[in-house]
């Protein structure tokens, strides 16, 4: 299994959370049909605003998706740009194994 740094994760201005990788690109995601999909041009993952699901919800959902689909386990360092996450969603984040 091929493993990549998270080099941000963070909730954008439509309220959806999304997670870029440091080197795989995942174009074809959308085949999936899970609800997760690739923007191309800001190069990172990303779900649509929560309705259900919470944030960190959508965060194993993806980074899940993307190992069990991808063959890719994404990784989050101490390197990791956080962006408009507040600290108790980080914290969950950062517990999730």
């Amino acid at each position: 299994m091929r493993k990549d740094d998270i080099i941000e994760i963070g909730i954008d201005n439509l309220e959806r959370l999304y997670i870029k990788p440091k080197i795989e690109r995942f174009t074809m995601i959308y085949r999936s049909a899970a609800e997760v999909h690739w923007d191309n041009a800001g190069l990172f993952l990303y779900s649509p605003k929560p309705r259900e699901w919470t944030y960190l919800d959508w965060y194993k959902h993806i980074t899940s998706l993307i190992k069990t689909d991808c063959d890719c386990q994404l990784v989050l360092t101490d390197n990791t740009i956080w962006t408009n996450i507040d600290e108790i969603l980080r914290q969950e984040i950062e517990n999730v194994k």
